[in-house]
């Protein structure tokens, strides 16, 4: 199968979906494209990119409306044209996913957890420290005990202060001492690692084809190679953040996501370049092109390598 071939197929069923999820894939276009460049666009290039994806004018504004409400992006007007950019809000929980997304999965842990007691909050608060500490992997232990082996404490430190409890929340570090067994059963119920699973194994079922018809053709048009990075993201994301990201030792033998990290991260390093480079050529600011991707964007995935020469536009 040919690039362009495989790339029309994930286009064709992202746009075949009953419900287009455009306020998604908008954010995953700033958080994986426009936020390591500067983090600020002119909306009419954002129009011009998601019309490739089937996501007409009309409703890219009225999703750039509402995520401009929800707290992320904030406009400027210049003349007749509107940027938008992250809010600082919005640039905080920007970071906090990438460090989930980009990040190497956890290779070992000291058998600890970190608990969230949350009795000692209302009935409103504990509703926000479920969702927004979820979001951060802890699963619920019980009706007042969140629980996460191995959690990136700048990032709950953060949360917690974003939220405005950090004298509230009571944070404890504990050790399961009996039925370790036990623990890992109850693990996997609390965070259903049975459907994360499945949805693993589907999302390489949907992209190694892709990555085989890059491998047997290396070459890849840069429009082409920003459809299959952002689609890529967009599908690897949704599963990503629901996922605790627990340690090996509690995860099952024939883990999918294993599987499927070690694709995103292939295939993103095989196309991450020519896609830039049509970013390049589409994305506005009021300042001119896109400015280039900050030495952090270079880590992701463990790492990427240097940017080269452009190549010669191929498809």
């Amino acid at each position: 199968m040919k690039v362009e071939t495989a790339c029309r197929r994930l286009v064709a069923e992202f746009r075949s979906r009953p419900t287009l999820r455009s306020g998604s894939l908008i954010t995953t276009v700033f958080g994986d494209a426009i936020a390591p460049r500067g983090g600020n666009v002119w909306l009419g290039s954002l129009i011009e990119v998601m019309a490739d994806f089937g996501i007409a004018e009309r409703l890219v504004r009225t999703s750039v409306f509402r995520l401009s409400r929800d707290g992320w992006l904030q406009s400027n007007q210049v003349g007749r044209r509107s940027y938008y950019s992250l809010t600082d809000d919005g640039r905080e929980r920007f970071e906090q996913a990438t460090h989930r997304i980009y990040g190497e999965p956890v290779a070992d842990w000291d058998g600890r957890w970190c608990l969230l007691l949350l009795s000692g909050l209302d009935t409103t608060t504990k509703e926000r420290v479920r969702k927004e500490c979820g979001w951060l992997g802890f699963g619920p232990l019980s009706a007042n005990v969140l629980a996460h082996p191995s959690p990136d404490l700048k990032d709950l430190d953060v949360t917690m202060q974003r939220l405005d409890i950090v004298n509230e929340l009571v944070v404890l570090s504990g050790q399961t001492v009996r039925n370790e067994s036990g623990m890992r059963r109850l693990a996997h119920r609390c965070w259903n690692l049975a459907a994360l699973d499945s949805l693993y194994g589907q999302f390489v079922k949907r992209f190694r084809p892709v990555m085989q018809a890059i491998r047997a053709k290396p070459q890849v048009s840069e429009k082409t190679a920003f459809l299959i990075r952002t689609l890529l993201i967009q599908e690897y994301r949704k599963i990503l953040l629901r996922d605790p990201l627990l340690p090996r030792e509690l995860l099952p033998g024939d883990w999918h996501g294993a599987a499927a990290y070690r694709l995103c991260r292939n295939l993103y390093r095989a196309i991450y370049r020519p896609a830039d480079l049509y970013l390049t050529d589409v994305m506005e600011t009021a300042d001119g092109p896109l400015p280039p991707p900050s030495a952090v964007f270079m880590t992701r995935f463990g790492g990427l390598e240097a940017p080269q020469r452009r190549m010669a536009s191929v498809g």
